[in-house]
């Protein structure tokens, strides 16, 4: 579930609301990352969200109006090469540019008329943005400056400012063209290509290089510049000779010129350079590597099988590896030591986020947040073994990968990762590839034929690999399970068990059922009870991404989303307002769907602590992108009654254990990997205290999570 787009200054803001938010990457609603990308924000988050109407489902590349006139320049939105969506661009005889932006994503997709009027600058003097969100959710926004007094609305804000002048309006609604505008307005002007943005802060100009490009005999000069000051990271988009938009990529995502879409392999390998710099120089800067053993001193260390505390211990890190963990009796340390006071601190293992779609901003932010390893639930199998190499070889900061192979079927809702089987050959061939490749387990999308769910289970099981996934549409998650599914994802489908007569789940009707329905669902009646003891008997693992349901069913526009309000004062102020977005949730028009809303996601949150008190195997994942976006699930465990002890180890040990990997990695024991956190409190008392992340130890170096953020834009405490 990747979603929480915002269009933020023309830039896809892949905003999953952190705590979650986007590029998605689950495809769900955890597609939300919080990646600041070029394409209007849009691109990236929206891939993977939620809700429009079946017919429009049905056709993935949606027709344009015909409101747009023949000579519109357009503009072709790609979902992993596959066109899916349209940017149509065209100027009045008066010089306003209008522009239309749609896609369709499994009937999800924005469909947003922009107007700009520019000054004489090339600045935004007027904008008007009105239409529908990723989510199918009515947008309208209105921008002007008169005399120097900007004025704004949209579904998060309506804001004053006097001394706007010269100033540019950063939106939140309109298309990829508005990013474009800004870049020609900071190339127009004298200050060295920088430029103060509404509402505020800094935009920075940086021309990356020139590259020509061929498409069947037409030839194009275009240009990568680099916007920083806006989100977490830079933004890239790429102009033509004539200084128009030509194209934005964000990882498979990508919006191109109409006529150009081959050339979109060239123009990722040179942008990719780019990042790659970029993130080199970060992890060399930012990553810490002890000369000799580390020592750390008279520290409460948390004993993850016993769920416990061991106070005043003394722990030495050699290398990658604990050395011991011993009471602290004043022992001397070996010469050379660094030696790190623990007092009133707690060392934990390294948390595990078992729903990830990970990038390389995600990564990041990652390790800010502790986060030492990442199950990897569905990504390009390119980006990600790129991805994986980078972070092996220090060129990337970033957490240990535990990958998932994406499997769907073809047609009019598959998803992005084009990795598709239609017949049981094709579905035993996909399942081979990802096992020769090393991957250990699948994952199952919801457009998979019903009767290919026990091909693929018993293929990837004699492969050795675990098999998991959204139910396919025409399933319910104990016929998933008969089949050979070992763990589900995602709360809805436990929901959906129960609701038999939902059979098309590949649309928003998997987000809007459960949350219209769930509401009334009898946790203690004999269905759920026989349903829970047959999960129980067949070791089925679940993995909620309880945050995801917490933004879809109670984030509103004009709201902090739940996931950011502990940093949100922290944030940069363009993270700030696509929080207060909405981003991600489904449209409450009434009082009686937010009340049936409401309380599905408090029914979720029993089940959830059904689940536990049920000895029913939960792990912990975010389906997002921010990192912090795992505290916050932490948070909503404990909010559903789970100790927070037992929290703690469900996202250390537990999917240590789970993935086989317990040898190593999910307890603080000597032999074991130094993949350490060490925080300034005592989460096992409040759980919320696992936020004061102070060190993150891994690969035998540590990182200081103040110095992380500091240089995504995010402040200190």
């Amino acid at each position: 579930m990747f979603y929480n787009i915002s269009l933020i200054g023309g830039q896809i803001l892949w905003y999953v609301p952190t705590g979650v938010r986007m590029l998605a990457k689950d495809l769900d609603k955890s597609e939300r990352v919080r990646m600041t990308s070029f394409l209007g924000w849009i691109l990236a988050g929206c891939f993977f969200a939620a809700g429009s109407l079946a017919q429009e489902a049905q056709s993935p590349l949606p027709d344009l109006p015909p409101d747009v006139p023949k000579n519109a320049i357009v503009r072709m939105v790609l979902a992993d090469q596959t066109p899916t969506g349209q940017d149509a661009v065209w100027k009045a005889p008066d010089g306003t540019i209008h522009e239309l932006f749609q896609f369709n994503d499994r009937g999800r997709g924005p469909k947003i008329y922009s107007t700009y009027h520019l000054d004489r600058n090339g600045l935004i003097q007027f904008e008007e943005s009105q239409g529908v969100d990723y989510m199918k959710s009515a947008v309208s926004e209105n921008f002007s400056i008169v005399s120097g007094k900007a004025s704004w609305k949209n579904q998060a804000e309506n804001e004053n400012l006097d001394g706007a002048a010269g100033k540019f309006y950063i939106d939140i609604n309109g298309g990829p063209e508005s990013g474009a505008i800004l870049v020609r307005a900071l190339l127009a002007q004298k200050s060295g290509g920088k430029l103060e943005v509404l509402p505020s802060g800094e935009a920075r100009l940086r021309k990356l290089q020139s590259l020509p490009v061929d498409a069947a005999g037409k030839k194009r000069t275009v240009t990568l510049y680099e916007v920083t000051g806006l989100g977490y990271s830079p933004i890239y988009t790429w102009l033509d000779e004539n200084e128009q938009f030509f194209a934005a990529i964000t990882g498979w995502f990508s919006i191109l010129q109409q006529g150009f879409e081959s050339t979109l392999s060239q123009l990722r390998d040179s942008q990719r350079l780019a990042e790659n710099a970029q993130s080199a120089e970060l992890a060399s800067s930012l990553t810490h590597k002890p000369a000799g053993d580390v020592v750390i001193r008279h520290v409460n260390v948390f004993d993850a099988q016993a769920a416990t505390l061991l106070a005043d211990q003394s722990v030495v890190l050699h290398g990658d590896r604990i050395a011991s963990i011993e009471p602290d009796r004043g022992q001397p340390v070996r010469q050379g030591a660094e030696v790190i006071d623990g007092k009133g601190k707690t060392l934990l293992p390294g948390l595990w986020d078992m729903h990830a779609h990970v990038s390389p901003e995600n990564a990041y932010l990652d390790i800010a947040a502790g986060v030492t390893t990442a199950r990897d639930l569905g990504n390009s199998i390119d980006d990600l073994t790129k991805l994986r190499q980078q972070i092996g070889a220090g060129a990337q900061i970033g957490p240990r990968i535990v990958p998932a192979g994406f499997i769907d079927g073809p047609g009019p809702f598959e998803g992005p990762i084009k990795v598709l089987a239609a017949s049981p050959e094709e579905a035993r061939q996909r399942v081979d590839r990802y096992a020769d490749m090393g991957y250990v387990q699948i994952k199952i999308y919801s457009s998979v034929k019903p009767e290919l769910v026990p091909v693929i289970a018993a293929e990837a099981h004699k492969r050795g690999l675990r098999v998991s996934g959204h139910v396919p549409a025409g399933m319910i998650a104990e016929q998933f399970v008969r089949e050979g599914a070992d763990e589900i994802q995602h709360m809805n489908f436990i929901f959906l068990n129960f609701m038999p007569d939902v059979k098309e789940t590949r649309t928003p009707a998997r987000f809007i059922e459960p949350g219209k329905r769930g509401g009334d669902l009898d946790l203690n009646s004999p269905q759920v009870n026989d349903f829970l003891a047959f999960l129980k008997q067949q070791h089925t693992v679940i993995d909620p991404t309880m945050a995801v349901w917490e933004n879809t069913y109670l984030d509103r526009p004009g709201q902090i989303a739940r996931a950011d309000a502990a940093i949100f004062n922290r944030l940069p102020v363009q993270v700030q307002r696509a929080s207060r977005t909405g981003g991600g949730a489904l449209p409450a028009p009434d009082a009686a769907t937010d009340k049936a809303y409401r309380a599905a996601y408090a029914n979720m949150l029993r089940m959830l602590k059904k689940l536990y008190d049920n000895k029913i195997q939960i792990v912990a994942g975010t389906d997002a992108g921010s990192g912090y976006a795992f505290d916050r699930e932490l948070e909503t465990y404990c909010e559903a009654g789970i100790p927070a002890p037992q929290v703690l180890r469900i996202a250390t040990l537990e999917a240590a254990e789970v993935m086989h990997k317990d040898q190593d990695f999910g307890s603080v024991a000597a032999g074991k990997f130094a993949d350490l956190i060490l925080i300034n409190g005592d989460p096992t008392k409040n759980i919320s205290e696992i936020r004061r992340v102070e060190l993150v130890f891994k690969g035998g170096a540590y990182y200081r999570p103040a110095e992380l953020y500091r240089a995504y834009g995010i402040r200190p405490e």
